[in-house]
């Protein structure tokens, strides 16, 4: 009873603010321009007040641009974000790619993803009330936050494969392939011993409410669900680096706790040889055929003692391949690097979350644990070949920095994504069929066979290997044209709801018709996407970023 107030309630806000948001009329402008409408001299002496910020950005990353080109109009798109944030946030710059030919394309080739600090990053903006830098919008970590009703994987595949085929909300012309993927759970019974090691910024920049209090919170969370055949070790860096903590069991909670809750931040963030004083002592405490991390817990301070990033990196791969991963928590605003987060998780074969409340610390390290720290299958790569005889064209949806080359997909010294044990994984395709009066002739050098697989759009190949295996392994699985008359799910609309949410928030050249009241009206009508508080919250989100367009 008390959710289903919880959800009338919400209903009737979100009924009230979209109709108050002037949506009601088709004439009116959607949201898919998110168009500045200033007509008043003082709308104008505003614009003109943001000219010298942006003037003084020039030359840094794309992010900290405040307003947009349309790509069809001559209107200005002027986000509403405050400088102060985004010029000292840095996010790897993303460019879509446009449809391709199957004809001369028929192969997608990319790594999975299983990071979601992307969405909670977009959350903590437009609970700021502020729209997020589009750069900040990572479409497939948006998608992947959340839970979707995979089956689990049968035998010893560590996960199982699910494919749907349905309309695409935002463009009448194509439809949408969805591939989805989920990790074989474990049983806390079941779970390997773990060895971790906190790597904590104790620095002064750590000192604000949501960056060191909520890293202890976080860290007591997960310390909670330890137990006698853990091993936990603190270091923290600051102006020097240090162990507090030396392999404790996860059982004697006063020692962890009473270490973690001692910390105070202070000093400059110089911690000559943080980093490596963790590894070092997580290899004291090496348990084989367990589980060994180094967590790292940090706003964004990098100079842990190895000065280029490029040697960071080097480094994490290295102590990967002993058998050392590393995750990354990051915490906090203002000076985030979330490009060196993500991509120091990536090396180290882990995953990247941000923690923007005391919620998602529940989440990340707590309900979704064993994902976060224990990866059934490495190095994950995704291939997708499209018949030129069904599909004219396709464009993935997200995974900008995850595509890799075609040949990359049968190379095994090539490093791709990991995913861990109940994690979800969902890849959106929009894909155009030929259209009645659309026919080209055959090419000459094309495989003619292909003509007498009339029945397959398109044949979906992963590759992967187990945590401590060097060789991949092959799952494939064709993708019949019966998907085209199927019913979709409500884990397809909700998938594609999200995408398209964050299509509006990029301003992506490919939004389509996207607008919020879409996204609105197609969750309402499936009930389902209420189930869990999480979605129920993204339907939060769609209001609030509605109510900040200007």
């Amino acid at each position: 009873m008390k959710k289903t107030m919880k959800v009338i309630a919400l209903l009737l806000t979100m009924v009230l603010t979209l109709t108050a948001c002037g949506s009601s009329s088709k004439d009116e402008t959607s949201e898919r321009d998110l168009r500045t409408e200033t007509t008043t001299e003082e709308s104008k002496e505003e614009s003109s007040r943001e000219e010298p910020a942006a003037e003084a950005e020039e030359g840094q990353r794309i992010t900290t641009t405040f307003s947009d080109k349309l790509s069809d109009s001559d209107d200005v798109v002027t986000f509403n974000v405050d400088p102060r944030v985004a010029s000292g946030e840095t996010y790897e710059v993303i460019e879509e790619e446009g449809y391709l030919s199957t004809f001369t394309s028929p192969l997608s080739t990319f790594s999975i993803d299983v990071d979601t600090a992307a969405y909670s990053n977009v959350r903590r903006f437009l609970n700021d009330g502020q729209l997020p830098p589009s750069d900040a919008v990572k479409i497939e970590e948006m998608v992947n936050y959340f839970d979707y009703n995979y089956p689990q994987p049968d035998g010893d595949v560590p996960f199982s494969v699910t494919t749907e085929i349905g309309p695409c909300p935002w463009n009448e012309d194509s439809q949408i392939a969805m591939i989805g993927l989920k990790g074989r759970e474990i049983e806390s019974e079941d779970r390997p011993m773990t060895n971790l090691v906190f790597l904590l910024d104790v620095s002064g920049s750590m000192n604000n409410r949501n960056k060191l209090p909520l890293l202890k919170e976080a860290f007591t969370m997960l310390t909670d669900e330890l137990g006698e055949n853990d091993r936990v070790s603190i270091v923290v860096y600051a102006g020097a680096s240090g162990v507090v903590l030396n392999g404790e069991t996860g059982d004697n909670k006063y020692e962890i706790l009473d270490s973690l809750y001692r910390l105070e931040a202070g000093g400059s963030t110089a911690g000559s040889e943080g980093i490596e004083l963790a590894y070092e002592v997580a290899r004291e405490h090496f348990i084989y055929n367990g589980n060994n991390r180094v967590i790292l817990a940090t706003d964004g301070d990098f100079n842990v003692g190895i000065t280029s990033h490029k040697g960071l990196e080097n480094f994490i791969e290295d102590k990967r391949d002993e058998g050392i991963f590393l995750s990354v928590l990051g915490f906090g605003t203002g000076n985030t690097d979330f490009q060196t987060m993500e991509t120091l998780a990536d090396k180290g074969n882990g995953h990247f979350a941000y923690i923007d409340s005391v919620q998602e610390a529940e989440k990340v390290l707590v309900d979704e644990m064993s994902g976060t720290l224990y990866t059934i299958a490495k190095d994950v790569k995704i291939q997708v070949e499209f018949n030129p005889n069904i599909v004219k064209s396709y464009r993935l949806v997200g995974y900008e920095n995850r595509r890799l080359e075609n040949q990359d997909f049968n190379n095994d010294s090539v490093d791709a994504g990991d995913i861990g044990a109940g994690h979800r994984v969902t890849a959106l395709y929009e894909i155009k069929f030929y259209g009645d009066d659309e026919e080209i002739d055959d090419l000459r050098y094309q495989n003619k066979d292909v003509k007498n697989i009339v029945n397959e759009i398109m044949y979906v190949k992963l590759r992967y290997k187990e945590p401590t295996a060097n060789e991949s392994q092959l799952i494939t699985t064709p993708v019949h044209t019966i998907k085209l008359y199927e019913d979709v799910s409500s884990d397809f609309i909700f998938a594609t709801a999200v995408a398209e949410f964050g299509l509006i928030l990029r301003q992506s050249d490919f939004r389509g018709t996207a607008n919020f009241d879409h996204i609105y009206q197609a969750l309402l009508d499936t009930r389902k996407a209420l189930e869990d508080d999480y979605k129920l919250e993204f339907l939060e989100l769609v209001v609030k970023a509605k109510s900040l367009v200007r």
